[in-house]
């Protein structure tokens, strides 16, 4: 008998019709022998509900009383499909985060797991319960409840399955695994059968929307085997065939096979570039400038600073594009202590990304890469690079080309 962590998305519990499917299959594991942790999210459209009514009432809504507010979409999904489950006669349990309890920091709306007690769980699993448990949700040290981000309930399976040391977290969503690049995008994209960790989370990351990229951090640190799989298939069809399907997330050292040299593309239209023109060129700089960014609790991901010339330079940096205007109040804000001339950006710009284990054994990605843009006639503004992936940011008006011919350019459509 194997503990096994299912994860439903929004679409899986869209509708009670939908929630009955889960549950047949959830009963189907369940009927086989295995101890189950269903971890669901909120119904599809739910949260950005919520969140619109808490914004009708103040435009910026407080982080803790949005985060009472968002988590109550899980806390109907597990009651939901609980009775579901018992309507068919079958021993089922819902939690939310707080009752587990698994707890957070206090950052609001992005909040990190630091803990799960999984004592109550174990208890339920031993007397041959499913447990259900919200995602996306935990609480902190002072008993306030806190959530994880858009996406967060990825996190949350991966950190139980991590938790309660599952033999295999399934991601159900509303894809049948994770593709060489977003099908709706390049019609011959390929479902891989298999990918490492590493480029998983280079993926996720980067604009991937498969899953979230903590929830991969997650998978990997803990070791969590982790299958993106299908919840539109057929409840009922052969467990075998359902535990081998999708795309298993695997460790490189256990694969032999020598791997493609790049796996996949990702894209990201959310971003925005700010540039702080004419900074003086001493140390200390960069702190200066991101300094304050951070302190708003703003992400920032690509950074450049120009060459000195006569003493002042330039520096570009990334963020999202929700918060691009908070970004450059920021600045603005400290434009005359840290010297610069000018403060300007640009929010229609767009990161598009290759990645592939197998790009440390191979030489001439980047010069194939850069080449393919070249030769559509697109830019590069910027360019971030790691051991399996490069980066480049372009104007938003031609990401989508960007993605067709370098998914062309590198035969991914080829098995």
């Amino acid at each position: 008998m194997a503990l096994i962590v299912h994860k439903y998305g929004g679409t899986s519990m869209g509708s009670t019709d939908r929630i009955k499917n889960v549950a047949a299959r959830v009963a189907k594991w369940h009927d086989a022998g295995h101890q189950i942790i269903v971890v669901p999210s909120a119904m599809s459209g739910e949260t950005n509900r919520l969140i619109g009514l808490a914004k009708q009432l103040m435009e910026q809504p407080d982080p803790r009383e949005l985060d009472m507010i968002a988590a109550t979409g899980e806390q109907v999904s597990v009651g939901l499909l609980a009775m579901a489950l018992l309507a068919i006669g079958k021993p089922a349990v819902s939690y939310a985060g707080w009752q587990v309890a698994i707890k957070t920091d206090s950052a609001f709306t992005k909040a990190r797991i630091e803990s799960i007690d999984d004592t109550k769980v174990k208890a339920d699993l031993a007397a041959g319960k499913i447990v259900i448990i919200t995602g996306f949700q935990g609480v902190d040290a002072h008993g306030n409840i806190a959530t994880l981000g858009r996406g967060g309930s990825d996190t949350s399976a991966v950190a139980i399955a991590a938790a309660m040391k599952a033999e295999e977290c399934l991601i159900y969503t509303d894809v049948d695994g994770v593709y060489t690049t977003d099908p709706r995008v390049v019609s011959e994209a390929r479902r891989l059968n298999t990918i490492t960790f590493e480029e998983m989370l280079e993926l996720a990351s980067l604009g991937s929307k498969v899953l979230q990229s903590r929830s991969v951090e997650f998978a990997g640190n803990y070791r969590v085997p982790t299958r993106v799989l299908s919840s539109l298939t057929d409840p009922l069809m052969p467990l075998e065939e359902e535990a081998n399907s999708g795309t298993l997330i695997s460790f490189e050292e256990d694969t032999n096979m020598e791997q493609a040299v790049i796996s996949g593309i990702a894209f990201n239209r959310d971003e925005a570039k700010i540039t702080v023109l004419g900074v003086p060129d001493k140390p200390g700089v960069a702190y200066h400038i991101l300094g304050p960014v951070a302190d708003a609790n703003i992400e920032v991901d690509m950074i450049i600073q120009n060459q000195s010339v006569e003493g002042k330079t330039d520096f570009t940096f990334t963020v999202t594009r929700g918060e691009y205007a908070k970004a450059m109040g920021v600045l603005e804000g400290v434009k005359g202590e840290i010297g610069a001339a000018n403060i300007v950006g640009d929010a229609k710009v767009s990161k598009v990304s290759v990645v592939g284990v197998g790009m440390r054994s191979h030489v001439g990605v980047a010069s194939q890469m850069f080449r393919t843009l070249s030769e559509e006639g697109i830019n590069i503004l910027m360019i971030s690079t790691s051991e399996i992936k490069i980066s480049v940011l372009i104007d938003e008006k031609y990401m989508e080309l960007a993605v067709r011919a370098l998914h062309k350019a590198f035969d991914l459509e080829k098995e």
